[in-house]
C-alpha cells in the first residue's frame, strides 16, 4: 500500500508541472533490452515527433525496488514534462522484488543504459547525452547509475556488455543513499522496512549497491530533490551523500522541501518537476 501511495505522489508532482498543451509524441512500447531467466526486460520509448533535442533520459519504473508493467499512454503522464522539452524518454522496467534482489534490479538498469546508447543511431539519440531520474527506490538506481558504473568488458560475449552504462546526468527524488542503515541487522533499522522484501539483506550485502559509498570525483551531475519531514527515507540520506559530492567536487545540488513527506504535493510539486526539467535541460539538451 505505501509503495502505491508514493508511486501516485510522484504522478501528481510531474502532472502538476506538465504542460496544459502536450507536444506530440511517438510512443514504441516494450522494447525490449535484455532477457533473464527466459523472461524479457522492456522499457518503453516516447519519442518527441517535433523539436527533439537528441538527448535521452531514462524514467526508473521503480517503488520499492517493485517494477510493475502499465500501458504506456498511463506512463506517458510521468514522461511529457519531458518531452514537451524535446527528451527522448525511455520507462525502464527492472526485475520487480520480491523474485529479484536490489543487486539484480541494479543490473537490469545498467544494463539498459547499455543497450540504449549502443541503439543510439536507431532512436535518434546523441549517446553522450544520456540522463536518468526516478523516486525512492528509482532514485536509488538512478544514483547507482550516477556513482558506480562502468566502461564496459571489452571481453563480454554479449556486444552489448562491451558498451559504458555511464550517464550524464542524474535527478533523485527522495532516494536511499546508504541501504546499510535500512537493512535487517541495522541496529536502528525503521519498522516499516520490514514491509520491503528487497530490503531483507544484510549491512555486508547492502553496502555493494549503496550509491553513499561509491562517490567519486568523476561522477555524473547530480540533482537531489528530498523533503525534510521524510519519515520513510529521511533526508539524512540525501544530505550525507550531498555532502560526498561536495568532498568529491562533483557537480551536485541538494533541493529540500520544507515539511515535505516521501513525496511532493502542491507548489513543492510544481517546483520539483521544474527543477528536474531544468536540470536535464542543463546538462544534457545543449551539443556539447
Amino acid at each position: 500500500m505505501r509503495f502505491h501511495i508514493i508511486t501516485t505522489l510522484f504522478m501528481v508532482a510531474l502532472i502538476a508541472a506538465a504542460q496544459s498543451g502536450q507536444a506530440d509524441v511517438t510512443i514504441t512500447p516494450d522494447v525490449v533490452y535484455g532477457h533473464k531467466l527466459g523472461l524479457a526486460m522492456t522499457c518503453d520509448v516516447f519519442t518527441p515527433t517535433e523539436n527533439a533535442n537528441g538527448a535521452a533520459v531514462l524514467f526508473m519504473v521503480s517503488g520499492g525496488w517493485y517494477s510493475n508493467w502499465a500501458p504506456p499512454e498511463q506512463l506517458q503522464r510521468f514522461t511529457q514534462p519531458l518531452t514537451d522539452k524535446g527528451f527522448t524518454v525511455f520507462a525502464v522496467r527492472h526485475g520487480s522484488s520480491p523474485r529479484f534482489s536490489i543487486a539484480e534490479a541494479v543490473s537490469d538498469v545498467r544494463h539498459s543504459v547499455r543497450f540504449i546508447r549502443s541503439n543510439a543511431e536507431k532512436f535518434s539519440i546523441d549517446p553522450n547525452r544520456i540522463g536518468v531520474y526516478g523516486m525512492s527506490a528509482g532514485g536509488h538506481l538512478s544514483l547507482m547509475l550516477g556513482t558506480a558504473s562502468d566502461d564496459g568488458d571489452a571481453n563480454a560475449k554479449d556486444p552489448v556488455d562491451r558498451v559504458s552504462d555511464r550517464v550524464n546526468a542524474v535527478v533523485a527524488y527522495v532516494a536511499p543513499t546508504d541501504l546499510r542503515v535500512m537493512a535487517n541487522d541495522a541496529p536502528d533499522r525503521l519498522p516499516a522496512y520490514e514491509k520491503f522484501p528487497a530490503l531483507n539483506i544484510d549491512t555486508k550485502t547492502a553496502a555493494v549497491d549503496s550509491p553513499l559509498l561509491h562517490v567519486t570525483s568523476d561522477d555524473a551531475p547530480t540533482l537531489l530533490l528530498a523533503g525534510d519531514k521524510d519519515d520513510l527515507v529521511p533526508i539524512a540520506h540525501s544530505r550525507n551523500i550531498q555532502e560526498a559530492f561536495e568532498k568529491a567536487g562533483v557537480n551536485s545540488r541538494l533541493v529540500e522541501f520544507k515539511g515535505a513527506g516521501h513525496g511532493f504535493q502542491g507548489d513543492d510539486a510544481k517546483k520539483s518537476t521544474e527543477a528536474m526539467v531544468s536540470w536535464f535541460l542543463m546538462h544534457l539538451a545543449a551539443e556539447k
